[in-house]
């Protein structure tokens, strides 16, 4: 028989560690304000279980280049992906900052981002011992049908949640529709990365 695998679900996963030495200074006033913003939370739980975000990065000029760069490869993404990019305007939505609690326990559940077309995670400190993103199936009707899967033949059109664990400087590039959630953080490395969510819009449709 032949085989054919139709409907699948992209992930780009690339290095861009020329953002990281300046990212990583900037984003250190936000985070400041956003463990002030949390002092009475972090003084209850000994900084234990909180993910402390930050106020909107896109008015900050000083995040411009990364910003473009981050929406570049979206709509590259978008055009990769097979979509008619000369009738959409694009826009990124939302970025922020996010660092999980000193002492462990930050964790995202599995959630999506409404209106958004395109999810980005740009990783400023990571390693072997933090959190990391799974990636849930999409397919609602292949989640609501699941059989039991086989033991240990690796990934098959029937694994359910991947992972990736990534490095300092890791950009990491999916769609909106795609779930996902970060596991819980064990403490023993600060964990920090920046979010960013891109709309698109039919041209006719655009912000002015």
């Amino acid at each position: 028989m032949e085989k054919f695998v139709y409907f699948t679900t992209p992930i780009w996963r690339g290095e861009k560690k020329e953002f990281l030495k300046s990212l990583n200074k900037l984003s250190d006033e936000y985070i400041k304000k956003a463990r002030k913003r949390n002092k009475d939370l972090i003084k209850q739980t000994k900084d234990f279980g909180i993910t402390h975000n930050s106020d909107a990065l896109l008015a900050d000029n000083n995040f411009r280049d990364f910003h473009n760069y981050i929406g570049q490869k979206c709509w590259e993404f978008l055009d990769w992906s097979g979509f008619d990019m000369s009738k959409y305007k694009t826009f990124l939505e939302q970025s922020w900052v996010q660092e999980f609690a000193k002492n462990g326990g930050g964790h995202h559940g599995a959630h999506i981002h409404w209106n958004t077309h395109v999810n980005a995670f740009y990783f400023l400190k990571c390693g072997e011992n933090t959190s990391y993103p799974l990636f849930h199936d999409p397919r609602a009707g292949a989640r609501t049908t699941k059989l039991y899967q086989q033991e240990n033949v690796g990934m098959t059109p029937a694994t359910e949640v991947i992972h990736i664990k990534p490095n300092p400087g890791d950009l990491i590039i999916f769609p909106g529709y795609l779930e996902h959630e970060f596991t819980v953080d064990n403490g023993k490395q600060p964990f920090r990365f920046i979010h960013v969510c891109m709309t698109a819009v039919l041209k006719g449709m655009a912000k002015q």
